[in-house]
């Protein structure tokens, strides 16, 4: 049996509903053993993991603890890091086909420019280059430049640093199709089929004023096919 593939997860705890659906789309469409790891902000202060103050430009519980995940992977093998607003349509395996040994992180390079000043639960929407390249990375954790991501850095390291990818020069960010982290709104829908990976980094359906959004019915269906596991589970 092949090595499971690790995929690691941000959670939150305003947004539990998110994780499990991004879960259940995974592994619904996986064709190979996954290892799916969620970033707990509490757990990992408990292990000494996340010392960062907290910054209010956050707009999740995630947004650092991701640059932990070559730590967490013992700086071995590739490891996926992806926000838990994402609804997967493909199999995962297909991603992790694209992986490039001689890159260090691998990622949607986008180029749009958010048009909302805020998004999901009223979080201030914050400009910045390469903004939401980081919301879904392939990452080589035993690339020798990654080791700069020591536990030190996730925690210590500007914002910007990290999310910008300073570590590293532009020839070891291998690029990803962005159809493998769409945001929603970002992007005109597809004309025909729907993304890999769509991120409603806007705001999801789970909030009760971002109910509309586009493929929206993909999440509700999904979140609904959830919990029908959910109630099977806990009757059998």
């Amino acid at each position: 049996m092949p090595e499971p593939l690790k995929i690691f997860i941000g959670w939150d705890s305003r947004e539990k509903i998110a994780y499990d659906v991004c879960v259940h789309s995974l592994e619904k469409h996986a064709s190979v053993p996954l290892e799916i790891i969620p970033l707990k902000q509490a757990e990992l202060k408990e292990r000494g993991l996340c010392t960062r103050p907290h910054d209010p430009l956050s707009s999740t519980e995630f947004s650092f603890s991701r640059f932990l995940v070559p730590h967490l992977a013992g700086f071995e093998g590739w490891a996926l890091f992806v926000d838990c607003e994402f609804l997967f349509t493909l199999d995962v395996a297909e991603l992790f086909a694209q992986t490039d040994d001689s890159k260090a992180v691998m990622c949607v390079h986008h180029k749009y420019v958010p048009k909302e000043t805020t998004k999901m639960d009223g979080a201030v929407q914050t400009a910045y280059p390469r903004k939401n390249w980081s919301s879904m990375m392939l990452l080589n954790c035993s690339h020798p430049e990654n080791a700069a991501l020591t536990k030190e850095a996730a925690n210590e390291q500007t914002g910007a640093w990290l999310h910008c990818f300073m570590w590293l020069s532009d020839d070891l960010i291998g690029e990803i199709d962005y159809t493998w982290n769409f945001p929603e709104g970002g992007y005109d829908k597809l004309l025909e089929g729907v993304p890999a990976a769509i991120h409603y980094t806007r705001g999801g359906p789970w909030f009760p004023e971002w109910q509309d959004v586009d493929y929206g019915d993909l999440w509700i269906a999904a979140r609904d096919e959830f919990l029908q596991l959910e109630r099977n589970r806990a009757a059998s």
